[in-house]
Protein backbone atom coordinates (compact mmCIF):
# COMPACT_ATOMS: atom_id res chain seq x y z
CA UNK A 1 0.00 0.00 0.00
CA UNK A 2 0.75 3.70 -0.70
CA UNK A 3 -0.67 5.86 1.85
CA UNK A 4 -0.16 9.97 1.46
CA UNK A 5 -1.76 12.92 2.10
CA UNK A 6 -2.35 15.69 -0.65
CA UNK A 7 -3.53 19.56 -0.28
CA UNK A 8 -5.87 19.03 -3.37
CA UNK A 9 -9.59 18.88 -3.84
CA UNK A 10 -11.01 15.46 -3.93
CA UNK A 11 -13.07 16.19 -6.58
CA UNK A 12 -10.54 17.29 -9.09
CA UNK A 13 -8.26 14.24 -8.72
CA UNK A 14 -7.04 12.74 -12.32
CA UNK A 15 -8.98 10.63 -14.34
CA UNK A 16 -7.94 6.65 -13.49
CA UNK A 17 -8.50 7.30 -9.49
CA UNK A 18 -11.83 5.95 -7.55
CA UNK A 19 -13.26 8.24 -5.18
CA UNK A 20 -14.14 7.20 -1.74
CA UNK A 21 -16.28 8.95 1.30
CA UNK A 22 -18.75 8.16 3.51
CA UNK A 23 -22.60 7.96 3.66
CA UNK A 24 -25.33 7.08 5.30
CA UNK A 25 -28.26 4.24 4.18
CA UNK A 26 -30.55 6.45 3.75
CA UNK A 27 -29.13 7.75 1.02
CA UNK A 28 -29.57 11.51 2.47
CA UNK A 29 -26.42 13.16 0.90
CA UNK A 30 -27.47 16.32 2.60
CA UNK A 31 -24.03 17.66 3.89
CA UNK A 32 -20.30 18.04 3.00
CA UNK A 33 -18.61 15.96 0.27
CA UNK A 34 -21.58 13.57 -0.16
CA UNK A 35 -23.25 16.63 -1.17
CA UNK A 36 -21.12 17.92 -3.49
CA UNK A 37 -20.80 14.24 -4.58
CA UNK A 38 -24.53 14.12 -5.19
CA UNK A 39 -24.12 16.98 -7.07
CA UNK A 40 -21.24 16.03 -9.78
CA UNK A 41 -22.30 12.35 -9.97
CA UNK A 42 -26.15 12.70 -8.70
CA UNK A 43 -25.11 9.90 -6.68
CA UNK A 44 -28.35 9.62 -4.86
CA UNK A 45 -30.40 9.11 -7.90
CA UNK A 46 -27.92 6.27 -8.43
CA UNK A 47 -27.56 4.42 -5.21
CA UNK A 48 -31.36 4.58 -4.70
CA UNK A 49 -31.38 2.57 -8.07
CA UNK A 50 -28.77 0.15 -7.36
CA UNK A 51 -29.89 -0.47 -3.35
CA UNK A 52 -33.50 0.24 -2.52
CA UNK A 53 -34.25 -3.19 -3.08
CA UNK A 54 -31.84 -4.68 -0.40
CA UNK A 55 -33.14 -6.24 2.43
CA UNK A 56 -31.91 -5.00 5.75
CA UNK A 57 -29.40 -2.41 6.55
CA UNK A 58 -26.52 -1.29 4.47
CA UNK A 59 -24.13 -0.04 7.29
CA UNK A 60 -21.06 -1.49 7.37
CA UNK A 61 -20.99 -1.97 3.44
CA UNK A 62 -18.99 -0.36 0.29
CA UNK A 63 -21.58 0.49 -2.23
CA UNK A 64 -19.85 1.41 -5.70
CA UNK A 65 -21.67 3.87 -8.19
CA UNK A 66 -19.02 4.65 -11.50
CA UNK A 67 -15.89 5.29 -9.85
CA UNK A 68 -17.39 6.36 -6.25
CA UNK A 69 -17.13 4.17 -3.57
CA UNK A 70 -19.83 5.16 -0.94
CA UNK A 71 -18.72 3.59 2.52
CA UNK A 72 -22.13 3.30 4.59
CA UNK A 73 -20.99 4.04 8.26
CA UNK A 74 -24.50 4.81 9.81
CA UNK A 75 -28.20 4.30 9.33
CA UNK A 76 -30.02 7.89 9.31
CA UNK A 77 -28.05 11.13 8.12
CA UNK A 78 -28.46 12.83 11.94
CA UNK A 79 -26.63 9.65 13.41
CA UNK A 80 -22.56 9.84 14.19
CA UNK A 81 -20.68 6.61 12.66
CA UNK A 82 -18.57 4.54 15.08
CA UNK A 83 -15.09 3.72 14.45
CA UNK A 84 -16.22 0.04 13.96
CA UNK A 85 -18.81 0.63 11.78
CA UNK A 86 -16.30 2.62 9.47
CA UNK A 87 -14.12 -0.29 9.62
CA UNK A 88 -16.43 -2.58 8.28
CA UNK A 89 -17.30 -0.48 5.05
CA UNK A 90 -13.23 0.60 4.78
CA UNK A 91 -13.01 -3.80 4.99
CA UNK A 92 -15.77 -3.78 2.17
CA UNK A 93 -14.34 -1.41 0.17
CA UNK A 94 -10.89 -3.14 0.37
CA UNK A 95 -12.05 -6.45 -0.99
CA UNK A 96 -14.41 -4.76 -4.00
CA UNK A 97 -11.30 -3.02 -4.68
CA UNK A 98 -8.90 -6.56 -4.94
CA UNK A 99 -12.05 -8.00 -6.73
CA UNK A 100 -11.89 -5.18 -9.20
CA UNK A 101 -8.10 -4.64 -9.73
CA UNK A 102 -8.74 -0.92 -8.40
CA UNK A 103 -5.60 0.38 -7.36
CA UNK A 104 -5.91 4.19 -6.67
CA UNK A 105 -8.35 5.35 -4.30
CA UNK A 106 -8.64 9.06 -3.56
CA UNK A 107 -10.89 10.36 -0.31
CA UNK A 108 -11.08 12.94 2.51
CA UNK A 109 -10.30 12.62 5.89
CA UNK A 110 -13.10 9.85 6.06
CA UNK A 111 -15.26 10.23 9.19
CA UNK A 112 -13.44 12.93 10.64
CA UNK A 113 -15.35 15.86 9.27
CA UNK A 114 -19.43 16.55 9.76
CA UNK A 115 -19.44 13.04 11.39
CA UNK A 116 -16.47 13.78 13.98
CA UNK A 117 -14.67 10.64 14.35
CA UNK A 118 -11.19 11.33 15.09
CA UNK A 119 -8.39 11.20 12.20
CA UNK A 120 -5.43 9.97 14.23
CA UNK A 121 -7.91 7.20 14.93
CA UNK A 122 -9.30 6.61 11.35
CA UNK A 123 -6.30 7.36 9.74
CA UNK A 124 -4.25 4.35 10.83
CA UNK A 125 -6.99 2.28 10.71
CA UNK A 126 -7.31 2.73 6.74
CA UNK A 127 -3.46 1.85 6.77
CA UNK A 128 -3.78 -1.21 8.48
CA UNK A 129 -6.67 -2.63 6.61
CA UNK A 130 -4.61 -2.26 3.45
CA UNK A 131 -1.19 -2.39 4.28
CA UNK A 132 -1.28 -5.95 2.68
CA UNK A 133 -2.03 -4.66 -0.95
CA UNK A 134 -0.99 -2.75 -3.75
CA UNK A 135 -3.84 -0.08 -3.44
CA UNK A 136 -2.58 3.64 -3.24
CA UNK A 137 -4.68 5.95 -0.86
CA UNK A 138 -4.27 9.38 -1.26
CA UNK A 139 -6.11 11.49 1.35
CA UNK A 140 -7.10 14.59 -0.26
CA UNK A 141 -7.24 17.89 2.40
CA UNK A 142 -7.79 21.23 1.44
Amino acid sequence: MNYHEEKMDLLSVPQGWWIAHCISADFALGAGVAKQIDNVFGMRNMLHAAWDDEPGSLVGACLPCGNVLNLVTKEKCWHKPQLDSLKEALRDMKLYAEENAIKKIAMPKIGCGLDRLNWDDVSPTIQEIFKDTDVEIMVCCL
